[in-house]
């Protein structure tokens, strides 16, 4: 990714940037820091996940992002579930929950448009 940010242009610049900023409000959002905003900050998230998956992966990184992506959604999904199960026993996990869930939000649709994007080019080929 740091070699894009020098030599992809202000393409590369903005899908680096729109992995930053969407990683750091996923965590606030997870946190809780965004108060009455979280509806507009999820979406705010879920549309940087579609600029990411737009800008920010190559057709080379396709495979490695798919690989990487569906591993990340899936520990983060099953992760969210299994500690969201912890939290109802009163174990205070309900931040760390909450944090996997703006992850996935944020990891969902960017996997799902490389994903698109590596299967028209898999059958233009």
């Amino acid at each position: 990714m740091a070699k894009k940010m020098m030599s992809g242009g202000s393409r590369g610049m903005l899908g680096s940037w729109s992995f930053l900023v969407g990683l750091l409000l996923a965590v606030l959002l997870g946190v809780g820091l965004t108060g009455p905003y979280a509806t507009q900050m999820y979406w705010v998230v879920f549309l940087l996940g579609i600029v990411v998956g737009l800008l920010n992966i190559t057709s080379q990184e396709a495979s490695a992002f798919l690989t990487a992506g569906t591993v990340l959604v899936l520990v983060s999904y099953l992760g969210a579930d299994v500690l969201g199960s912890a939290a109802q026993a009163g174990l205070g996990l309900d931040s760390l929950v909450s944090i996997l869930q703006s992850i996935l939000t944020l990891f969902v649709p960017a996997t799902i448009v490389v994903a698109v994007r590596a299967v028209f080019g898999l059958a233009r080929n």
